[in-house]
């Protein structure tokens, strides 16, 4: 017996460009992908030239290596950018670093520092060099790649404050350029099945079985899960959103409380 295949959603995408930080790897290549396959022009901003290049070479985008903590390398990679592709429609901040579970005492504030510089400051860069050209032309889509960690307590001194710092900047964001026709949302990932959780699960640092009960779907998030969700806000789907943080974590942030009760009920208890 044969089975049809639902087609492909279709999400007004066609012809235009996607700028993707952090697009080497993990959740930024997720990202790529799936604008590629909904028919954008990527281009891939990374500290990892190589990887984003080799990145770049398998979906058919462009590359540019890119610190994100540069003001003047964010400024010229979005002018190279614009001058082989055109104007930038979507941009998707996904440049970020970890950071390991540890109190103040034991915090350098170098580590601070890095954490903060990327994943805040370097988000802001990026939009207020795309945002301003994207304000200017009337249109355009940014969506900034939070965390749960910063919409809950944690042992992320950094990372967890540095995440709830890019939720409320999108909010600002939204509000500026909303009357120019730019649209600004967050998607905060729960615990993603990327290299940089799969290395913290190696070391230790992370118990998968421990996440895993944590969540209310009873597993972690695989890495298209994300791109589809910041996809879709990025689309003309979501044309009259903006402003919002949407959670994609498998129910972590509602399972969790539930720990003051014993946990979670399990499978088959009604």
């Amino acid at each position: 017996m044969s089975v049809s295949v639902p087609p492909m959603p279709e999400f007004g995408l066609q012809g235009r460009n996607a700028l993707i930080t952090g697009g080497a790897n993990g959740i930024g290549l997720a990202c790529a992908q799936w604008f590629a396959k909904h028919g954008c022009r990527v281009a891939f901003a990374d500290r990892d030239e190589t990887g984003a290049q080799a990145a770049a070479r398998a979906i058919g985008g462009v590359a540019v290596a890119l610190d994100v903590r540069q003001p003047d390398a964010v400024e010229n990679a979005v002018a190279t950018i614009e001058a082989q592709l055109g104007n930038i429609h979507v941009l998707v901040n996904c440049a970020g670093v970890l950071q390991n579970p540890l109190p103040p005492g034991k915090l350098s504030i170098r580590e601070w520092d890095l954490v903060t510089n990327v994943d805040l400051k370097g988000t802001y860069l990026m939009c207020a060099a795309v945002g301003q050209r994207m304000a200017q032309r009337g249109e355009g889509s940014i969506v900034n790649i939070g965390s749960v960690a910063g919409m809950r307590s944690g042992p992320l001194h950094a990372y967890g404050p540095a995440k709830a710092a890019v939720i409320a900047l999108t909010e600002c964001l939204a509000a500026e350029w909303g009357r120019h026709g730019v649209r600004v949302n967050t998607v905060s990932p729960g615990f993603t099945q990327t290299p940089s959780v799969a290395k913290s699960m190696q070391l230790g640092i992370l118990d998968k079985d421990i996440l895993v009960q944590a969540t209310a779907l009873g597993r972690l998030i695989n890495v298209e899960e994300i791109a589809a969700a910041v996809g879709f806000l990025a689309s003309p789907l979501a044309s009259a959103i903006t402003g919002v943080n949407l959670p994609v974590d498998a129910g972590y942030l509602v399972a969790t409380p539930w720990q003051a009760y014993g946990g979670l009920r399990p499978a088959g208890d009604f």
